[in-house]
């Protein structure tokens, strides 16, 4: 911009705006921000910890509003005579950043960025996660806040990632850490596990498929207990049913030919509308260990599934209510949070027919490879197993519902209620000490204290910490092949001598 073309832009602003330019620029030249560190280093520390933004796009009202009132803070506690250290920082790693580079690079899947090659792609995600650096840096000093922007610090930095590592194996000498499954919420595609906050992001209301399956019990031809199910495509990794023990349960005449039923009492009308007839009411404590013939019959000769002889059974589960469906619940302990609690309390078999991409297994012989819940098409796996319990003669209805499911924020995928190796840390063992320590805290506003932040302390859950991707801290675990032992590394000068030995 020429001298004369700054002239008529200046011209055109008001006296507001030149007013800001003319202190902002006083303050850089006279290092204003830098003097009121130096007059307050010898006062006690106030400690302020800043989350990091991603700069792989520009700041936006979300960055603006936060940034206004993490400016207020500080200053003020400068203004009473108190250092405030404020060291800028950039969030680097994770999936927004990998779904940034595969959009530029035209990969469309896990596998992709694996035969691209790995190294190469996080390379890319290095060079593109701080394309807008120097974007940042003229906007956030323009709304006039201080904070050291040039001493930043970047979570791909390796000293990070050796506190990330050290950090993890603390935990883990304190016997924090572990190793197991948990049902949590998988994006097939980005083929990793979700976060609750992520997963709470990106619920859409949307048709889908519910059907009503018929088990018939193995010792008593012609009588079925029937199942509903929102998630048709679950049934393959069935295992069980749940009634509720203490719930009233009836026998319902069927067809002409004979068929008895078996549902909560409080849903006759619901399933059978008003064409039933009531033979035998009992608790659910009744059905309790009875046998049934599987829908599907992938896994039933299979001599390797652990605790086989438990399964395709009737357990019984307070989670079962009458509020929709049956009063009875189809159990697959790969699939949801309450069938895994089940499935471990019962020592039924772990059967998981569906890969970490979404797809069925190959012992999954009718639909091998193919997609459960695809994107461009949720409901046709759903269809297909329709299809299927009907040329069986086993599905007693169908019908279309909308229900909140959740999507993949990032990309829009269905998740799948998936239950995926993790390591977590361990936070029921200190959910107390947690819990009692937000009572020293001043909130402000003061009902966040026992509102929002006390209430999700209280129902605090180990947190999966791991995710199956590629551009992020690594976790520290060397896993023997053969013998299966590990070992876990807190310092780079540990992982030397690892390598060295």
């Amino acid at each position: 911009m020429s001298k004369e073309e700054k002239t008529n832009s200046d011209n055109t602003k008001s006296e507001i705006a030149l007013k800001e330019e003319a202190i902002l620029k006083f303050w850089q030249e006279n290092q204003i921000f830098e003097k009121t560190l130096a007059q307050t280093k010898d006062g006690p520390e106030f400690v302020f910890y800043d989350g990091p933004p991603f700069a792989t796009g520009l700041p936006h009202y979300g960055h603006i509003l936060a940034g206004t009132i993490k400016d207020v803070i500080p200053r003020y506690q400068t203004m009473k005579g108190r250092p405030v250290k404020r060291r800028w920082g950039w969030d680097c790693h994770g999936l927004p950043a990998e779904n940034l580079v595969e959009a530029k690079l035209k990969l469309k899947s896990k596998q992709e960025i694996e035969d691209y090659g790995v190294a190469l792609f996080n390379e890319e995600a290095r060079a593109m996660v701080l394309e807008y650096v120097d974007d940042w840096k003229k906007i956030v000093p323009r709304l006039g806040r201080f904070v050291d922007m040039e001493n930043d610090y970047r979570t791909m930095d390796s000293t990070y990632t050796e506190t990330v590592m050290w950090i993890f194996k603390t935990l883990h000498d304190k016997g924090l850490i572990y190793e197991g499954y948990k049902s949590m919420q998988i994006c097939p595609r980005c083929e990793t596990t979700l976060s609750n906050f992520e997963v709470n992001q990106g619920y859409k209301d949307i048709p889908d498929i519910s059907v009503t399956v018929k088990f018939e019990l193995m010792d008593e031809p012609k009588k079925y207990v029937l199942a509903w199910t929102t998630t048709p495509w679950t049934l393959p990794g069935n295992v069980a049913l749940a009634v509720n023990p203490e719930i009233d349960y009836v026998e319902v005449s069927g067809e002409v030919e004979g068929n008895i039923y078996v549902v909560a009492g409080a849903r006759v009308k619901a399933v059978f509308g008003d064409n039933y007839k009531i033979l035998k009411t009992f608790k659910g404590s009744e059905l309790l260990g009875k046998s049934y013939k599987p829908a599907f019959d992938y896994y039933v000769n299979d001599e390797n599934i652990k605790n086989r002889e438990n399964s395709w059974k009737i357990y019984g589960a307070d989670f079962v209510t009458t509020e929709d469906g049956t009063g009875v619940v189809h159990i697959a302990p790969a699939f949801g949070e309450d069938d895994m609690k089940l499935g471990q309390k019962e020592n039924l078999p772990f059967i998981q027919p569906v890969a970490m991409n979404g797809r069925f297994k190959p012992e999954v012989t009718d639909w091998a490879g193919e997609q459960v819940k695809p994107k461009d098409d949720p409901q046709k796996m759903d269809i297909e197993i329709l299809k299927y319990l009907a040329a069986k003669e086993i599905l007693f209805a169908k019908a279309k519902i909308t229900h909140s499911y959740p999507h993949c924020w990032r990309c829009e995928t269905p998740l799948l209620n998936y239950a995926a190796s993790s390591w977590f840390v361990e936070v029921t063992k200190f959910k107390d000490e947690l819990v009692a320590n937000n009572q020293q805290i001043n909130w402000v506003p003061a009902h966040i204290k026992e509102g929002r932040f006390g209430k999700w302390l209280l129902g605090a859950r180990d947190w999966a910490i791991s995710r199956s991707r590629f551009w992020g801290a690594p976790i520290p675990v060397w896993k023997c092949e053969e013998c299966q032992k590990t070992r876990i590394v807190g310092a780079v000068a540990d992982l030397k001598d690892s390598l060295n030995n």
